[in-house]
């Protein structure tokens, strides 16, 4: 299947640097563009739709008002910021006035939303904040047997390269409204891999910034420690013009940076080790600095310790933010899993609650064994893993997630092959980002760059020059919505 709304492919799939030039000389309006994108979504993303992608959970119902708006404010020259006129869509955990924010559950539906400070910064900036995106439910934390990307409110969000495959997770929807040319940007959020698992799968860039640097506030949550709102985007510009808005930052003057490069870190997936190999020898062809080294991998211990981290903060803040959210409803973790007890057939169709069943008997922080897990964790992360890896050099490179798996709501589970990159970076809070490298059989594939805190911008300078080298451009490979219709 070819682009099933290819009419409005030229404009869908600019990027946000193209559409901000098309912007400044009148040959495009931000209303227009916000029309061309909702009647893609119509025409692909609906259950109704032979494609039935399903990235979108909702749209913003002053979307359209907001963007004439834009428009009429640029031709009286006035620009609010970086993002003025630009749509960007947000993930459905993140709270937004004229979004659900339910976190892909009933639960939360109908319940008022407040825009997140990320949100009012994405506004200020000029953004058109025009639909939110299907997620994971909870973002991926409910069930070891989960099925990344489907959600009771959304159902299952397809990758549009082969929509039997998994959009990963749990950014679903994000990732693949990206790739699907419904939105020049995106928000994700991730505890550990919940935007590069996406952005690798579906073939976008994706950031996951410093623990802290994207408040978290008025976003629905796993586990403070680990929580990070980020940007994602069809380009690594696209991600660093949106991440310089969400984090209030801009790039230290440019200097080479050091590449370490995790020798041992691999998918096992051989098609997509071999093309890493291909892009790092083109990398020191180009004349970055490049070092090869062991780095420790995360193993049975490392995993254990971070779940029962995840499961004990997510009792906590999970409960404390249902609390303090308005409207009626749900207002703990122990109130939710009696209502998806209630709601079973809905709610839990394909899997159950089993992770919250686990979170319950931790006892939260304070339990017995929150503390010393959480610090085997971070001495592990830190000081055994990553800062030796990092010693001596800017930022640690890595395959990213080997091609999409195929979905599966009957037996469940995830992810496919992956190097295990995103656990370290996610353990200490440090940033991690992904970029595409190529394809594999149609299939994207990504790269993993991790940094320490608060290196974001040498990050995506490493980013910026693997997308140079690959010369993957969305604009001239766009995704065929192959395999079998979804309607």
């Amino acid at each position: 299947m070819t682009d099933p709304h290819e009419s409005s492919a030229p404009l869908a799939y600019l990027a946000a640097s193209e559409v901000m030039d098309q912007f400044a000389d009148g040959s495009l309006r931000s209303l227009a563009l916000v029309d061309v994108l909702y009647e893609r979504m119509d025409a692909i993303d609906a259950p109704d739709t032979p494609v039935a992608l399903r990235s979108i959970a909702a749209r913003e119902q002053h979307a359209r008002a907001t963007a004439a708006e834009r428009d009429e404010q640029r031709a009286h020259g006035v620009v609010l910021g970086p993002l003025h006129g630009l749509p960007v869509v947000i993930k459905d955990n993140v709270e937004a006035v004229g979004l659900p924010g339910a976190a892909g559950s009933t639960a939360l539906l109908g319940r008022p939303a407040r825009d997140a400070p990320l949100v009012a910064r994405l506004r200020a900036a000029g953004a058109v904040i025009v639909a939110s995106t299907n997620l994971s439910q909870w973002a991926n934390i409910r069930s070891e047997r989960s099925t990344s990307g489907w959600s009771a409110t959304g159902g299952l969000v397809a990758n549009p390269w082969a929509l039997d495959r998994s959009a990963g997770g749990s950014s679903s929807g994000s990732g693949a409204a990206l790739a699907a040319g419904l939105a020049p940007l995106a928000i994700g959020t991730e505890t550990d891999g919940s935007i590069v698992c996406p952005a690798s799968l579906n073939g976008v860039v994706g950031l996951k910034p410093t623990v802290g640097v994207v408040p978290a506030t008025h976003v629905v949550p796993i586990s403070a420690s680990q929580d990070s709102p980020g940007p994602m985007g069809r380009t690594v510009a696209d991600v660093a013009r949106l991440f310089a808005v969400l984090s209030g930052t801009a790039p230290a003057e440019s200097a080479p940076v050091r590449v370490a490069v995790a020798a041992n870190w691999r998918t096992g997936h051989a098609a997509t080790d071999d093309r890493f190999d291909e892009v790092v020898t083109a990398l020191a062809a180009a004349g970055v600095a490049v070092t090869f080294r062991d780095v420790p991998q995360p193993g049975p211990e490392q995993g254990e310790d971070e779940l029962a981290v995840l499961l004990a903060e997510l009792v906590d803040d999970l409960s404390a933010y249902l609390a303090d959210r308005p409207g009626a409803g749900v207002a703990s973790l122990a109130e939710v899993v009696e209502y998806e007890d209630r709601y079973r057939a809905r709610e839990q169709p394909y899997f159950g609650h089993d992770l919250f069943l686990q979170a319950l008997a931790t006892g939260g922080r304070a339990g017995t064994a929150y503390a010393a897990a959480r610090a085997r964790n971070l001495a592990w992360a830190r000081e055994t893993c990553l800062g030796p890896a990092l010693e001596g050099v800017d930022v640690l490179l890595a395959p990213a997630y080997g091609p999409a798996w195929k979905s599966d709501l009957v037996v469940g589970g995830h992810p496919g092959p992956t190097s295990g990159a995103t656990t370290p970076a996610a353990i200490a809070g440090w940033p991690i980002a992904s970029v595409p490298i190529g394809f594999v059989h149609g299939l994207p594939i990504g790269a993993a760059i991790i940094g320490r805190p608060n290196a974001e911008w040498q990050i995506l300078e490493v980013a910026a020059q693997l997308e140079a080298g690959v010369s993957v451009g969305f604009d001239r490979h766009r995704p065929g919505f192959t395999g079998p219709t979804r309607g």
